[in-house]
């Protein structure tokens, strides 16, 4: 696998809390202009430098992006806290687009967003706080989560329950579980779920979503990428997926912490982003299911009709977007589609 230069930039988002950017590749070669790409919950920034043939990261650089990877407060290489989207969207992102802004001299840029790293970017986008970007490309999920039945149910009875014995769940439990209650979510993750992988993986699917495997469909990760995954996911707090559930009931994302300069309804009145957006989903995952996206692109196309694209990619989950033996014939031809503007 080709190794990028790599440059590590800190920055300080809004209350204080200490973020970082990982700037990938050389910037007199990249005339393209900066692209952030943002994680997920429970994960870091590396998650979108997969062990295939091509990642995404090296398919951008390779066609003239300058890629930086920000690291927001659920990033599992910085310290750990019981974050929600709120905080995320009004300190972090603003501030790492701001960074980007200041470090490059460019007057705008480009976002890949994925999962709860696209939510509150979305919020953020949807408070008018990150107007230098003029191109937003999203997976999996964005302004209206839907979730499998099962998944609902487990938000409504299963995290109430685990909430009375601890704050945040940990897939790297499968690796090693420190005391009791970690122990019994182990227990109960790994012999409730049947696929043929190992025990993180296990935990990864009891923690997001239903199905088996919840993140991706098997087939379509190579072994050193399934390897590679045990060591990518960690801690994830229990206040994210309260804000998940209070979002999901109410059908679109909703503020939680009452802070002002983020709207309490990101569905009531008009955009307040001047971005063009391309959602993307697999129609196979199970974590966010697929009418996420088409409900969200309806959402858009009624206020802004013909600006913004939906793609649905039949064979594809979640991360496997990203991380896909095939991603790179199938998926990333879409994205370099959509960041050039041309659908």
């Amino acid at each position: 696998m080709t190794i990028l230069p790599e440059t590590s930039i800190p920055f300080t988002a809004g209350d204080g809390r200490a973020l970082r950017l990982r700037r990938l590749g050389l910037a007199d070669e990249a005339p393209k202009g900066p692209v952030m790409l943002v994680h997920g919950a429970g994960v870091r920034s590396s998650i979108f430098q997969a062990p295939v043939k091509e990642n995404l990261v090296q398919r951008l650089v390779a066609e003239g992006y300058d890629v930086w990877l920000e690291d927001w407060r659920a990033s599992i290489d910085l310290p750990p806290c019981n974050w929600t989207l709120d905080q995320a969207a009004l300190y972090d992102h603003p501030k790492a687009v701001q960074k980007v802004i200041e470090v490059t001299g460019r007057n705008q840029m480009k976002a890949i967003i994925h999962c709860q790293g696209s939510t509150s970017f979305a919020m953020s986008a949807l408070a008018g706080l990150v107007p230098e970007v003029d191109t937003i490309v999203t997976n999996a999920v964005s302004l209206c989560p839907v979730i499998p039945a099962f998944s609902r149910f487990k938000l409504a009875f299963t995290l109430p329950l685990v909430h009375r014995i601890m704050d945040g769940l940990d897939p790297q439990w499968g690796e090693y579980a420190p005391d009791w209650k970690a122990k019994l979510i182990r227990a109960v993750a790994v012999y409730t779920h049947f696929e043929r992988e190992n025990a993180v993986s296990k935990l990864v699917s009891f923690t997001y979503g239903s199905g088996h495997p919840a993140l991706w469909r098997h087939e379509n990760l190579n072994e050193a990428t399934l390897d590679w995954l045990r060591r990518e996911f960690a801690r994830v707090p229990l206040s994210f997926f309260e804000q998940i559930r209070t979002c999901v009931r109410a059908g679109h994302l909703v503020s939680v912490d009452g802070r002002p300069g983020l709207p309490a309804d990101y569905a009531a009145g008009p955009l307040r982003t001047e971005a063009r957006w391309t959602f993307l989903a697999g129609e196979l995952n199970r974590c966010f299911l697929p009418e996420s996206q088409v409900r969200a692109h309806a959402f858009f196309d009624a206020r802004q009709p013909g600006r913004h694209r939906l793609h649905l990619f039949p064979r594809y989950s979640h991360l496997d977007i990203f991380m896909g033996q095939a991603a790179s014939e199938d998926v990333f031809p879409v994205i370099l589609s959509a960041l050039q503007g041309q659908g």
